[in-house]
């Protein structure tokens, strides 16, 4: 079951790679596997910003103490289970009756990880109907969702006829209908990532994906951005993104995956799952959606074992008196969003959000 499970979840046949080494925008650690414990805590070691001391002036003294900035990633248990029905009900054998549970629900963990995914790196649950996760939801295992701060969010803006950007959103609250998602954006979102951060500033530099030694980032968009970003077929926009993906190295990586395309050296991709919002705009009755733009690490990912030395448990039982057969399974696991407190404040580490306005279909 959890082979099945990676192989149907959106993020895990992606974007997912295992240690702190894996320059992917997920990693997963597994540091609670074999040990006991509750949570993770992982470091980011900053850059030194001392001036240099010259000639024959004395050091000592002068040294720059080294800087980590923490965070923590919690673990919990969650359980699914099957209830296969009375016998006379089944007329199936045992062996059945597993594979079907199988089936069943190794779909619901692979669909319950990509949610909790997309929810922790927005920063928040929006509205998507199609959720198992309530609206409301606050996260799980005691990993707060937190809101992406100022640095790391970009909104849409209106484009003109020659596609030259104008009357852009600066913030959630001043979107309007007209500022959708487009490859201008991605630009933005690009040279935000080369040039914000590093030496004294106390913002993480957003470090890039690695594909065979070359360096690329990762946007996720929803389904409806994506229709906003076709119909737009000026020079520069849709059409040159094909050319791209066409003469892509590394396109049989899995980042590429079921892509769109490639943009300045980022990998497009649309999903059902990006979170969606009817509260943008002044009159807070705009509706937005809340694009990915990821780098590496823009997530965690941690599992515990639950004394099996497997991600996940299997369990079968009999109920009433034996007539009712129960298959539950359950893992133990937590996610979020890294996010490390600098000088600066809190700061996302691996990805910027992508506002725009997004009108349903």
């Amino acid at each position: 079951m959890a082979y099945d499970t990676s192989q149907k979840g959106y993020w895990s046949q992606r974007f997912m790679g295992k240690g702190e080494a894996a320059e992917v925008p997920i990693q997963i650690l597994t540091d609670l596997e074999s040990d006991a414990g509750e949570q993770i805590a992982y470091d980011l070691l900053a850059e030194l910003k001392m001036a240099p001391v010259e000639g024959e002036d004395n050091l000592e003294g002068k040294e720059e103490a080294q800087r980590f900035y923490t965070d923590t990633i919690y673990i919990d248990q969650a359980r699914c289970g099957v209830n296969t029905g009375g016998r006379m009900t089944r007329k199936r054998t045992l062996h059945n009756l597993r594979e079907k549970a199988k089936r069943q629900q190794s779909g619901w963990w692979a669909r319950l990880v990509d949610e909790l995914l997309f929810i922790y790196v927005s920063g928040a649950r929006g509205i998507n109907p199609n959720f198992l996760l309530p609206l409301g939801y606050t996260g799980r295992a005691n990993n707060a969702l937190v809101a992406p701060d100022a640095n790391h969010v970009l909104y849409g803006a209106e484009l003109s006829a020659t596609g030259i950007e104008q009357n852009g959103a600066t913030a959630f609250n001043n979107i309007d209908a007209a500022d959708k998602f487009s490859l201008k954006l991605i630009d933005r979102a690009v040279t935000r990532a080369q040039v914000q951060g590093g030496g004294a500033t106390g913002i993480p530099v957003l470090q890039p994906c690695k594909i065979d030694g070359n360096e690329t980032y990762v946007c996720v968009m929803h389904t409806w951005q994506e229709d906003d970003l076709r119909s737009n077929m000026a020079t520069g926009q849709w059409l040159d993104i094909q050319k791209a993906a066409a003469t892509a190295e590394g396109r049989n990586n899995p980042l590429f995956k079921g892509g769109l395309g490639m943009y300045r050296g980022a990998i497009l991709h649309s999903h059902r799952n990006v979170i969606r919002f009817n509260t943008a705009g002044s009159g807070q009755n705009v509706e937005a959606a809340r694009g990915l733009f990821m780098g590496s690490q823009a997530a965690v990912l941690a599992y515990g074992s639950p004394g099996t030395a497997q991600r996940f448990d299997w369990n079968e039982e009999t109920r009433d008196n034996g007539d009712k057969v129960v298959i539950t399974t359950s893992s133990i696991f937590g996610m979020k969003k890294v996010n490390f407190v600098t000088e600066s404040g809190a700061q996302d580490f691996g990805a910027f959000a992508l506002d725009t306005a997004c009108a349903a279909r």
